[in-house]
């Protein structure tokens, strides 16, 4: 009997749904999912309740049609064409042709409902975990595989989404049609459905076996696939490519790649194998059963204890019970597939953010701002508080608390003040830097503007108030104009110009190919080291905050695009509340003071004069960077 006709056989739609739920990872279902996942998953598709019911409804009308057209075949034959009564045949014929109708567009309509909600379901999941993400301390950023992360918004939602696409559909329908079926077949004959459900394992034990290997090589499948898209994103960007190329190591990265590759490869050949296999396995059982169906029910209907019907029935029966019964043996690993990817979205929204608006934050006090540390220690927030394991691709999270990096540091910047830090590498300077605008929270004391605690400030008020520009300014895969709108969203393109004037860099802005819709970023129109600056320093300018962060903004710049930027500092910081980390002692001479940053510590302040004359710590770094611009000048 052929397979593939909705009312008689299994399709290979169905070999497929089949197959990929005997493929799936067997040992997910050792995998600990969080109490309570069921019931959260549920809640989340809560606002969907109405349509899933619908969605239900359909499946089971649809199971309910698949199993009642048998039955008029059966009366086809038996009422109709044994008693040549040709009204029958042309009214039941006509009633299987409108079931399939109805079916078609049962399907539609299932198909329509559930793209309605696995899509609203992946929108709700990634919007939720993206704004969660944003919401995380840098802390979380600075430890978290980028991969790791953007897999959970992809690969985890589209499975989270499955549970109420895929695998409820899958359940639900299996179930139902293979209850109806079997209830069906029992009537007609329950000898010949208890002799067809007796041949069934012997094609799913061996099927669950070829499963649990196809898992294993599907999933070394993902984990070299994973490695050559690690390896292509290293060895593709420019500092990869310049090193491989620096070191003469092309043949070996090919070597190493087509290793990989090739393994793929043979994978792919005995994953096409394995589905071959299982598809052939299934069609000769099918074929195996139908066969003592028709031999054995033949037989009875010759000898009058069945009709010819009742057999017709039974053969197209089985077609339709085998894949769901093979399909539901696989039910567990289904359902934890998808309580596992939930679970995984889970445990990213369930990292609480550590920076967090108080209730009752106020707005920063208007007019100019004076920026207070008052005795603050700090250490960075452990592994366990900002992180995840997962994310990090280890097997446990470092449990040992950090160091305190920071110790009992006091300082003011009145409005229109600028004041330096300095020091080595390592101090502390960039961490003071990251407390101001709170990136961070302080451990101990106090960081205030207007003598507001910054935890007690709003947000928003916050980052309105305080602009920072680092010492490698990011710029988005954008136009010039985009990213400096970052800063300003309904910035004019005179304010534009205006803001690329003050940064001392309108001509160049003006001689690229699209001026300010020029495409600028890490694959966009190439900028130099100062031109970024510069235009980091224009995005400052159109921000106009009042309080200025600049953490060595003039570092690892030729002198041409250092003294550019420096005049674009001129601009920004006129007027304005500043903290200055410098590299180059030579640009911070004329600071209102001076703080020397060693160990975490204050250990000097001052002006440029009164240092240089205390002969200490920023005497020495002085008289080492002079001596080193000496030398280099030879």
């Amino acid at each position: 009997m052929a397979l593939g006709a909705r009312g008689g056989g299994m399709g290979y739609g169905q070999f497929g749904s089949v197959m990929r739920s005997m493929r799936r990872d067997g040992s997910v279902v050792s995998q600990h999912v969080t109490p309570g996942t069921a019931k959260r998953m549920l809640h989340f598709a809560r606002p969907y309740r109405g349509i899933l019911t619908l969605f239900l409804v359909l499946i089971v009308v649809d199971a309910v049609i698949g199993v009642a057209n048998p039955l008029l075949f059966r009366a086809i034959i038996n009422t109709g064409i044994l008693h040549h009564r040709t009204g029958v045949i042309v009214t039941l014929a006509a009633v299987a042709a409108g079931l399939a109708v109805v079916g078609a567009g049962l399907s539609i309509g299932e198909r329509w409902v559930s793209a309605k909600v696995g899509e609203g379901l992946i929108y709700d999941m990634r919007s939720q975990v993206f704004a969660h993400v944003q919401r995380m301390p840098l802390a979380f950023f600075t430890r978290t595989q980028t991969g790791a992360l953007i897999t959970r918004l992809n690969n985890d939602v589209l499975g989270a989404q499955q549970a109420f696409t895929d695998t409820l559909s899958s359940v639900v329908s299996n179930l139902v049609g293979v209850t109806l079926v079997l209830a069906a077949m029992l009537v007609l004959s329950w000898q010949i459905t208890l002799v067809s459900l007796v041949i069934l394992p012997v094609f799913v034990l061996p099927a669950k076996r070829v499963g649990r290997r196809l898992s294993v090589i599907t999933r070394e499948s993902y984990a070299l696939n994973a490695q050559m898209n690690t390896t292509m994103t290293e060895r593709f960007n420019v500092a990869g490519a310049l090193l491989v190329k620096l070191f003469g190591r092309p043949a070996a990265e090919q070597r190493a790649f087509d290793q990989k590759a090739g393994r793929v490869r043979d994978i792919g050949v005995t994953q096409a194998m394995y589905a071959r296999f299982f598809i052939a396995a299934l069609m000769l059982t099918a074929s195996l059963a139908t066969a003592l169906v028709y031999g054995w029910g033949g037989v009875q209907a010759v000898d009058g204890a069945l009709s010819v019907g009742t057999v017709v029935a039974l053969a197209a029966y089985l077609n339709r019970l085998y894949g769901p019964l093979t399909a539901l043996s696989n039910v567990q690993v289904d359902v934890m597939t998808a309580l596992v990817s939930f679970d995984r979205v889970f445990e990213v929204l369930d990292l609480e953010p550590m920076i967090v608006e108080r209730p009752g934050a106020v707005p920063v006090p208007p007019g100019p701002v004076t920026v207070e540390l008052s005795h603050v220690d700090f250490r960075y927030p452990s592994a366990e508080d900002v992180s995840l394991a997962s994310l990090e691709s280890v097997a446990v999270l470092e449990t040992t608390t950090p160091q305190q990096v920071l110790f009992d540091v006091s300082f003011t910047v009145e409005p229109g003040q600028l004041v330096a830090l300095v020091g080595p590498s390592g101090a502390g300077k960039t961490t003071i830097s990251h407390l101001v605008p709170r990136l961070y929270d302080v451990t101990a004391g106090s960081v205030s503007l207007n003598g507001v605690d910054v935890r007690d400030v709003t947000l928003a008020s916050l980052t309105d108030t305080i602009g920072v520009v680092t010492q490698d300014s990011h710029l988005f895969h954008e136009t010039v104009g985009d990213n400096l709108r970052y800063a300003k969203p309904d910035a004019t393109d005179d304010e534009l110009r205006a803001a690329l004037a003050g940064a001392q860099i309108l001509d160049l802005v003006d001689a690229l190919p699209d001026g300010l819709d020029t495409v600028v970023g890490e694959r966009g129109y190439r900028l130099s080291g100062g031109e970024k600056q510069r235009l980091a320093m224009a995005r400052l300018l159109l921000k106009a905050p009042r309080v200025v962060v600049l953490d060595e903004a003039t570092a690892h710049l030729d002198s041409e695009s250092e003294a550019a930027v420096q005049q674009a500092l001129a601009t920004a910081l006129h007027g304005r509340t500043s903290i200055v980390i410098a590299h180059r002692l030579s640009t911070v001479r004329d600071a209102d003071c001076i703080l020397v940053i060693e160990g975490g510590r204050i250990v000097e302040r001052g002006r440029h004069e009164e240092l240089l004359a205390a002969g200490g710590v920023y005497a020495e770094l002085y008289r080492i960077q002079f001596a080193g611009q000496t030398v280099s000048g030879r």
